[in-house]
């Protein structure tokens, strides 16, 4: 989940409530979803939150969200832009890989110390997010003065222009941030800490992306900007461009972007960007819309509105609702989304967001009008009598997310997808994931908690942990494509932590059920050769048993050895 650190003085600021405490706005923040998870040393807040809401990768964007929830502001609220100045002209030598680019120029902009860290972080939050690490979508910021833009257009002296081309990777040089010599953008990728980082992505590419003024190359996205076009404290004017992959994603960021900046009194000047097909005129501003029926608010929250206050509870949100009727119960409403709202693309995003603005707290908790007696599924009852279980012998219980990436479930486990082993099986995919670190359905829980060994290495060990939860694979027989189970799965990190340890905490599990174990000898590319066994229940092969690889201990930044074992849930039964 993504965490934002946001300075308390900087949010009063930009709130209007100076009066606001620290721990005020923590709960503030947390009726909208946000979570306080600590502060940094300097003394900001850290806010944890859903990855949907990606205005609020910033102060201004929190800010924005907290002055309509104390009602300061109302409605859909859009910039109002200037005529452009700039031109973005694509030419045909640009990557087929990456063809779309957008941009806005930015005037009158106070940058001090603290706007200038919340641009920077919102820039890389954007690209570890929607970006998909710079890979979808990447993100440059200039100093616009620095720039000298080609004549352009008609009239006297004609507009700025700037080019998107193609380079060769031993092409022009130019000098990138944090370097004090000229680099090809192949140097870039060999021998600069950023290129590094980010070569994968343009490596495999005949020709590199490049962003040109009159003066020459000044942005090699999506790796890295030129030093010469560097923003400090001291800019007033800067110049956004964005490239990627997706002409409607790096405009939604484009919007973020603006929006943050808008906030600290900028003026928001258009670009046009003129492709061979066509000219597009950025930012693109549209408002969408979508419709909900007051029925539906109604039943979702549990609660009685007319229409009067559905509409307030909109225009609170950020929203406009035009109801399309007032007579009877057929009312609905025509609800305008604004352009920096990435996230609303079903009506019950709309109605989530009526439902904080009028404050979940607040909603009475009602008996349902059915005469039944509500009880545990046997399922439920099954994994609680587990749970308990392992947890009296001596494993912290967890629950980690379902989701997961690819590179965490399969390679950095050693194990290959569409293989027979436990893990092994064919990911269920996500067509648009939000982030490159939730990119499929976990086809087994052993990486999770691998990963939060990984994460928990400053704590004190033993560490024992368990998980009961869901873990999927792709399967044609089944009418969803998808097979689910429930799976069990536990690590025993310790200095001593061996096979018979896991084995024995799996075998007590395994008579406190009145099942019987076996554990055949196997391989699994996970584990140690000659420590690993199945796990065979009742004469079934459910899992499997070992002790970890050093190889996956040391992908995992582990120094101590791990033992494992992972089984279906349902064979307990």
């Amino acid at each position: 989940m993504p965490v934002v650190d946001v300075d308390p003085d900087d949010l009063r600021q930009l709130t209007g409530h100076e009066e606001k405490s620290d721990e005020e706005f923590t709960e503030d923040l947390f009726a909208l979803g946000l979570e306080f998870e600590g502060e940094t040393e300097d003394g900001k807040l850290q806010l944890e939150f859903g990855p949907d809401r990606l205005d609020r990768l910033s102060v201004e964007g929190v800010a924005r969200s907290l002055r309509y929830q104390y009602g300061d502001d109302r409605g859909v609220y859009v910039p109002k832009t200037n005529d452009p100045d700039w031109t973005i002209v694509v030419e045909d030598s640009v990557p087929d890989e990456r063809p779309y680019v957008t941009g806005a120029v930015i005037r009158g902009v106070d940058l001090d110390d603290d706007a200038l860290d919340s641009l920077i972080q919102l820039q890389e939050k954007l690209h570890a997010t929607m970006g998909r690490k710079r890979a979808k979508g990447a993100i440059g910021i200039h100093d616009l003065t620095m720039l000298k833009g080609a004549v352009h257009g008609d009239g006297a002296g004609g507009g700025n222009a700037i080019t998107y081309r193609g380079v060769t990777p031993d092409g022009d040089r130019f000098v990138p941030l944090d370097s004090d010599r000229e680099m090809t953008p192949a140097d870039v990728l060999a021998d600069h800490p950023t290129g590094e980082t980010y070569a994968p992505i343009v490596r495999e590419y005949d020709r590199y992306p490049a962003i040109y003024d009159e003066i020459g190359l000044f942005s090699f996205p999506p790796v890295i900007n030129g030093r010469r076009t560097e923003v400090s404290t001291d800019s007033r004017e800067l110049f956004v461009e964005l490239t990627g992959t997706d002409q409607w994603t790096i405009d939604r960021m484009c919007n973020v972007i603006c929006y943050a900046l808008d906030a600290r009194g900028a003026t928001i000047e258009d670009v046009e960007v003129e492709y061979a097909d066509g000219t597009l005129r950025r930012p693109d501003f549209e408002v969408d819309t979508k419709t909900v029926a007051h029925e539906r608010i109604e039943g979702m929250l549990g609660v009685d509105l007319d229409v009067e206050e559905a509409v307030d509870l909109f225009e609170r949100s950020g929203l406009d609702a035009d109801p399309t009727e007032r007579d009877g119960s057929d009312v609905t409403y025509e609800v305008a989304v604004p352009p920096y709202r990435t996230d609303v693309l079903h009506p019950l995003d709309l109605v989530d967001d009526v439902g904080r603005a009028y404050g979940f707290n607040e909603l009475d908790p009602r008996y349902p009008d059915v005469a039944t007696v509500g009880g545990r599924h046997e399922r439920s009852t099954l994994e609680a009598a587990a749970r308990t279980t392992l947890v009296g012998l001596g494993f912290e219980d967890l629950l980690n997310f379902h989701m997961i990436s690819e590179t965490e479930n399969y390679d950095r486990m050693g194990v290959d997808p569409g293989t027979a082993v436990v893990g092994g099986a064919d990911p269920v995919t996500i067509t648009e994931p939000y982030s490159e670190d939730y990119t499929m359905l976990r086809t087994w829980a052993l990486p999770s908690l691998l990963m939060v060994l990984e994460n928990n290495t400053h704590r004190a060990y033993p560490q024992d942990l368990a998980e009961i939860g869901v873990a999927a694979g792709a399967d044609d027989d089944e009418n969803t494509g998808v097979a689910e189970r429930r799976t069990v799965a536990a690590v025993l990190a310790r200095h001593d932590a061996t096979y018979e340890d896991a084995k024995a905490r799996l075998a007590s599990l395994c008579r406190d059920f009145g099942v019987d174990l076996a554990t055949p000898a196997t391989d699994h590319p996970t584990f140690i050769d000659g420590r690993a066994a199945d796990v065979v229940i009742d004469g079934e092969s459910v899992g499997v048993i070992g002790e970890v690889h050093p190889r996956v201990l040391v992908e995992h930044d582990l120094e101590l050895p791990v033992a494992a074992f992972e089984f279906r849930l349902g064979a307990l039964e």
